[in-house]
């Protein structure tokens, strides 16, 4: 019953409405009693020879009335009970996505899409039975058994009821022995249908690159593991809770043997009318669904709070962000301020970043520039807070910016990432992604200045094309463009490109640098690996082993030996060697 103590701050919430449903329950029971011992009385006067046919519709009368209070009670305890576990539901789910929109990218990195899908869906859906099923199933366990007992006693015989409940402690002890056993198959059952569900998200997601490798017999082996792991969980799991119904089967048939040859010979003996004896066998009928329903009880309550425990162990995770001591105002246009000492990941031995000093003052365009694996992504990941632990600071202003409310600091930036993610709609509703009201020249002002309007112009539904899933009905350059037409979409006084400009071609990329460089007003940061785009900025810095090896205005380092000098004039070979192909 741990589940229960567990969500006891739902009940204390909900109390009005389960308070009724189990009032409503009650009534139900009451009037359960009631057709058993009409069945009993009309036995009783048919042996007697005293029917009449006033009589006997009077007593049909009775039946028909508490059929109906019956349906009309029933109807009451679904909803009340049943509605309120939905009102649980909810808050679980927007208790689970709030939690993963407060998250950095390390509890990311931990856990697995799959695994969280399962817990916002399957876990959920679980814990929710518990709300429902499980409430009603005990209230009604409870009261439906102890009302047809109290009955059996009132109008049959106690020495008979005691007789036949002899055999039911035997469920207590049942019950109790298979419980662990159902927790930790449906706690194993839940994890391995995490498992399926990631696998399944990962094939879905790259499935171009499993067909363009010719990997689909082999990936369909690797999910046939997977669905045969599930299956083996849930089929261990069903195994232990398939023992309970069998087990309660025989426990209620020595209960009916000790009621048929006892109540028999009590009949035999006068001590008791076959009328009481027929209310004694339908009252014991009507106690097979309470021990049938503690069965499916502990299922829902083991398959529950497994599934709890791995939600509550979800929501207990941490983001590892600093939190401000207070409310700080800050004022910009201002200096964006970096002096990173050393930074390093969790799992990395030696640091990412050392030795990180510049500073971008207000409508200045920096790039950084490097090696693969130099540093320059995690920079930007540094610049946009997915990490604040570092030694060293990074100033907006006179302020470290793990001072600054995370959200309001954020909103001074415009990020566009180095991998491209589009939204499962069309054109316009991706690049008006922050501001769905935006006017249609509005977003092809940011179009225009990404340079991916004319694309979208030739388009048969233009801004209305549907991108498909992340996008997959546009090029790779395409994606980034929208991608950069939708920060362009939002005015801050900072924009950080991520190496956006991959897949463009030199011209288009040459054309947005412009656009960003002349026609706005804000302070750009743009990693690149095309040093074409970095030409007009006003200061260039080399990232090379996670420190800076080079820095100066695009002139300077041009003449300067080193990788900026060597990169510079292979890219220039290589451009010119395509254009004399192409002539």
């Amino acid at each position: 019953m741990r589940i229960f103590r567990q969500l006891n701050w739902f009940f204390k919430e909900q109390w009005r409405e389960y308070l009724g449903g189990v009032i409503a329950l009650i009534l139900v029971a009451i009037c359960n009693v009631i057709p058993a011992r009409v069945i009993g009385n009309v036995v009783d006067a048919i042996s007697d020879h005293r029917v009449t046919s006033g009589w006997l519709a009077f007593w049909v009368g009775v039946m028909l009335i508490a059929a109906a209070a019956q349906y009309l009670l029933r109807f009451a305890w679904q909803r009340l009970i049943y509605g309120s576990s939905y009102v649980l539901e909810r808050q679980l789910r927007g208790q689970l996505f709030a939690h993963y929109l407060n998250m950095d990218p390390t509890f990311y990195q931990k856990w697995r899409t799959g695994d969280l899908m399962a817990h916002a869906t399957n876990d959920v859906e679980a814990v929710r039975e518990v709300a429902s099923y499980g409430i009603l199933t005990l209230a009604d366990s409870i009261i439906t058994g102890g009302s047809m007992i109290i009955a059996m006693g009132m109008f049959v015989s106690w020495r008979l009821t005691l007789l036949t409940l002899i055999p039911l402690p035997l469920l207590v002890v049942l019950a109790n022995r298979l419980g662990n056993k159902i927790h930790e198959s449906y706690g194993k059952a839940q994890a391995s249908f995490g498992d399926l569900n990631n696998k399944t998200q990962e094939s879905v997601s790259g499935m171009r690159v499993l067909k363009s490798l010719g990997q689909e017999k082999a990936d369909q082996e690797d999910f046939n593991r997977y669905v045969k792991r599930t299956f083996d969980a849930n089929r261990r799991a069903y195994f232990w809770d398939a023992l309970f119904n069998p087990a309660t089967t025989l426990i209620m048939g020595l209960s009916y043997i000790i009621a048929i040859g006892v109540g028999g010979w009590m009949v035999i003996k006068q001590q008791l009318r076959v009328g009481q004896l027929v209310t004694m066998m339908t009252y014991l009928g009507e106690l097979v669904w309470p021990l049938f329903a503690i069965g499916t009880l502990f299922n829902t309550l083991e398959r529950g709070r497994a599934s709890y425990d791995r939600i509550s162990h979800l929501l207990n995770e941490k983001n590892h962000w600093q939190k401000p001591q207070s409310h700080l105002q800050i004022s910009v246009p201002a200096n964006l301020t970096v002096d990173v000492d050393q930074f390093g990941y969790e799992d990395s031995v030696e640091p990412v970043l050392h030795d990180i000093h510049f500073k971008v003052k207000p409508g200045e365009m920096v790039g950084i520039v490097g090696p693969t694996g130099g540093g320059k992504s995690t920079l930007m990941r540094l610049l946009i807070r997915d990490f604040d632990r570092y030694t060293g600071s990074i100033k907006l202003g006179k302020h470290d910016i793990r001072e600054i409310a995370h959200d309001r600091y954020l909103a001074n930036i415009s990020y566009v990432p180095q991998t491209s993610f589009l939204f499962s709609t069309n054109i316009q509703d991706n690049l008006r992604f922050q501001d769905i009201n935006a006017p249609l020249t509005q977003v092809q002002k940011s179009a225009q200045e990404a340079a991916i309007d004319k694309d979208i112009q030739q388009m048969p539904d233009q801004y209305e094309t549907e991108v498909g899933q992340q996008g997959v009905s546009l090029s790779g350059g395409q994606q980034q463009r929208i991608a950069i037409g939708r920060a362009l979409m939002k005015a801050t006084p900072f924009l950080i490109l991520d190496d956006p400009l991959s897949a463009v071609d030199a011209q288009t990329a040459t054309t947005i640098e412009q656009n960003l460089r002349h026609h706005r007003d804000q302070s750009v940061i743009m990693v690149t690996s095309r040093l074409s785009t970095v030409q007009n900025a006003d200061w260039v810095i080399v990232l090379n082993h996670g420190t800076i090896v080079q820095q100066g205005t695009p002139g300077e380092l041009s003449q300067q030996p080193g990788w900026y000098q060597e990169t510079l004039q292979l890219q220039k070979r290589h451009q010119q060697l395509e254009e004399d192909l192409n002539e």
